[in-house]
């Protein structure tokens, strides 16, 4: 920002940009300190936006599990670590992330394996699975559910 900025034509400003998209509290503000707004301005401007409804951490939380889930198909693990980097508390982000339907969950990790498993080139299947469970662990899966869509047996059923 070349000219400083009012305190209303911040706020005005920053309202019109959580209008178009729903945003958490940690990115409006630092937005609003990368504007150079003094940090008891940006903290009084934080405080309108949400008693206005124009920023609400929960109902981001929300939109972000869902979208990132549905759209970018990544595991609970991967969509907690952006909820965290967002700084959103964790009490929160699992009761949204639990919410979760499990059968969906599977069947999407489901289907990416299959689509991976088209792409992998591996000399057998051990090595198929070992490239099977690297891609799905980086989209944020987690191992146990990983194991019962590529029907690895567990170690425990291994020892009976």
């Amino acid at each position: 920002m070349s000219a400083q900025l009012t305190d209303e034509e911040a706020l005005n400003r920053v309202a019109s940009y959580c209008s178009t998209a729903e945003h958490c509290r940690a990115e409006i503000n630092e937005k609003l300190q990368r504007w150079g707004i003094a940090y008891d301005t940006i903290a009084r401007i934080l405080d309108r936006l949400e008693s206005e409804k124009f920023i609400d951490d929960e109902r981001f939380c929300r939109a972000f599990v869902n979208d990132k889930f549905r759209f970018a198909k990544w595991g609970k693990m991967k969509i907690a670590q952006g909820l965290y980097m967002k700084k959103i508390p964790s009490d929160v982000a699992w009761r949204y992330l639990n919410e979760i339907d499990e059968e969906e969950y599977l069947s999407i990790l489901r289907d990416l394996l299959a689509s991976k498993r088209k792409s992998v080139h591996a000399a057998d299947d051990y090595e198929l699975n070992g490239k099977l469970m690297r891609f799905a662990m980086s989209r944020g899966f987690e191992l146990k559910d990983i194991k019962r869509c590529i029907d690895i047996p567990d170690e425990e059923e291994q020892i009976d």
